[in-house]
């Protein structure tokens, strides 16, 4: 009997439409804002759209006003032909936008790391507020378990911040981040601080540029000089031409519209001059300003490895390359880098990061899935350029367990199937190996997390692999705070409660056996009493988080949405 044909299968991603850049871009030959269609996970939506990882809530807290939910209407491509005012001035659309950046960043994060990626509260979805308050502003709140953008101006000069793919997609990386290292918003190092901002940027930035809308924006050319054939200049693509793009600053409406904002730091990061020292300067203490530099260091090795990418491309006529490939390219290069960074994340300890220590895993990271990388020299290219200001990296990288410490380690005692899923499984693994692993024995351990993930290996294979989270916390008392920081406690401090962290990440092959062991241990407070006076200045007991007080934060609650009322914009 012939069996019912089922029909064909169903879809497993869609395609939105999204503000490519920023409102402000209309590319060199001016016309439209620039825009894309960029694939999102295929789900049946709620209006909102409110899907399984992301509700979006339109409520404006400033006016204390819920806007209408917008409802996605299947695949069709409802604003293809939308004005530039419509796009402006429909909240559906901004409803749209950022839904569809918040699933594309999250999308990216879960195809680096093989795994999916939760967020660091218990709900599985994000509450995000397009229109969250009338302050030039947008931020995560673990707290609102949400991301609250917000818009500056009048009814014809308004300015939007859930319109700037970078500040949607650098707010959604904060909240991701935070889901895979909740250790990284306590205080701890100077990099960890800088870590999250930088880091959050890089990836907005890589994320604009993984678009060939955006890279063919870049490399327009005034109407008069355009090439009918396709093709462009080399000189438009050196090393320096590249890196005085306009693109390389982005958020350029939201930078004039906040001077001091991170539109402006961005376009500082990216024209940071190189020296060796400059981690050393009294002004990149601050997070923002040392986080500037993580950016620079990375985007620079974006336009190096392009421009390696470009000149591996025969030209097509006398100083003339094709223009096509040229984009292709550029958008092949800073997807690729953006996941090795996100990848990297896994061989990161959980606390106390700092640059040095993520460069190591970035490079260890990659190593191990793509072992050679002649082609285009990515590691090289990262290394050489993180050197240039000040930031080595470990080579080999110390973390990769070796055969000795390999043959210390005991896993007799431990079953291999639990230890893929099982926290007290691993624990177990951890405790009875805890002097190779170099735990301190009278500091509160815990295993953070187990996460299987599923990668495909140089050979083209699938690689099962598990990472692991633990940390351990130090209490200290009274006096040992005051012997090590040589001063005495303030009286009304007595009753704080003072902890150090400490870390592992450890990384099982599928063999199950441990190749990667990425420890910060809790810092010596009888020895390390300039870390720890440090600390304890930074120590908030208000229980706000680090990023919070880098971002000007307002107090925004999600109200209870079934007490109001719809509006229309």
């Amino acid at each position: 009997m012939k069996a019912k044909s089922s029909g064909p299968p169903e879809p497993q991603s869609r395609k939105l439409r999204i503000i490519a850049q920023d409102p402000s871009v209309h590319g060199a030959t001016g016309g439209k804002i620039l825009t894309a269609l960029v694939p999102v996970p295929q789900e049946d939506l709620e209006p909102g759209p409110h899907g399984y990882r992301v509700h979006v809530i339109d409520y404006d807290s400033s006016t204390e006003t819920l806007y209408k939910p917008h409802q996605i209407a299947g695949d069709q491509d409802s604003f293809k032909e939308a004005s530039d005012s419509e796009l402006l001035a429909n909240p559906g659309f901004h409803a749209q936008n950022v839904y569809a950046i918040v699933m594309r960043t999250l999308g990216a994060f879960e195809f680096a790391l093989g795994r999916r990626v939760s967020w660091a509260f218990e709900s599985h979805q994000l509450q995000v507020a397009p229109h969250a308050f009338a302050v030039a502003n947008a931020f995560y709140s673990r707290r609102d378990q949400a991301l609250l953008f917000g818009y500056v101006g009048g009814a014809r000069d308004r300015v939007f911040t859930c319109l700037s793919h970078d500040v949607v997609a650098h707010e959604t990386t904060h909240a991701l981040l935070d889901g895979l290292r909740e250790r990284y918003m306590d205080p701890s190092s100077k990099d960890q601080f800088a870590f999250h901002e930088g880091f959050s940027d890089v990836v907005a930035l890589l994320s604009v540029f993984a678009l060939e809308e955006v890279v063919g924006a870049l490399l327009e050319e005034p109407p008069k000089s355009k090439d009918a054939s396709g093709m462009i200049s080399i000189a438009k693509t050196t090393i320096e031409a590249l890196e005085n793009s306009a693109l390389l600053g982005l958020g350029e409406q939201i930078g004039a519209a906040m001077p001091d904002s991170r539109g402006n730091a961005l376009r500082r990061s990216v024209q940071l001059k190189p020296r060796k020292g400059i981690l050393q300067e009294e002004e990149f203490e601050e997070p923002h300003r040392r986080g500037e530099v993580f950016v620079a260091a990375m985007m620079k090795s974006f336009v190096h490895v392009w421009h390696k990418r470009i000149s591996q491309l025969g030209t097509v006529a006398a100083g003339k390359l094709n223009r096509g490939r040229v984009v292709e390219d550029g958008a092949k290069a800073a997807k690729h880098l953006m996941t090795m960074a996100i990848r990297a994340l896994d061989y990161c300890p959980p606390t106390g990061l700092t640059f040095k220590q993520y460069l190591s895993a970035l490079i260890a990271a990659d190593e191990d899935l793509q072992p050679d990388d002649s082609t285009y020299g990515y590691r090289e290219t990262i290394v050489k350029q993180f050197a240039e200001y000040g930031i080595d990296c470990w080579q080999p990288c110390p973390w990769r367990v070796g055969q000795t410490e390999q043959a210390k380690l005991v896993y007799s005692r431990t079953h291999f199937e639990a230890m893929q899923r099982d926290p007290d499984e691993v624990f177990r693994f951890v405790w009875e190996n805890r002097a190779t692993l170099g735990l301190n024995v009278q500091a509160y351990a815990k295993v953070l997390s187990v996460r299987p993930c599923i990668r495909q290996g140089s050979d083209g294979f699938i690689l099962r692999e598990t990472v692991v989270e633990y940390h351990q916390i130090l209490n200290l008392t009274r006096g040992e705070v005051a012997a090590a920081i040589g001063r005495e406690i303030p009286e009304k401090d007595e009753d704080k409660d003072f902890r150090l962290y400490g870390g592992g990440t450890l990384i099982f092959d599928e063999y199950g056996r441990l190749k990667y062991h990425a420890l910060n241990p809790i810092p010596n407070h009888t020895k390390d009493k300039e870390l720890v006076a440090e600390l304890w200045d930074s120590f908030q007991p208000s229980g706000a988080s680090a990023l919070s007080q880098l971002h000007l934060t307002r107090a925004t609650a999600l109200p209870a949405l079934a007490s109001k009322g719809e509006n229309e914009w």
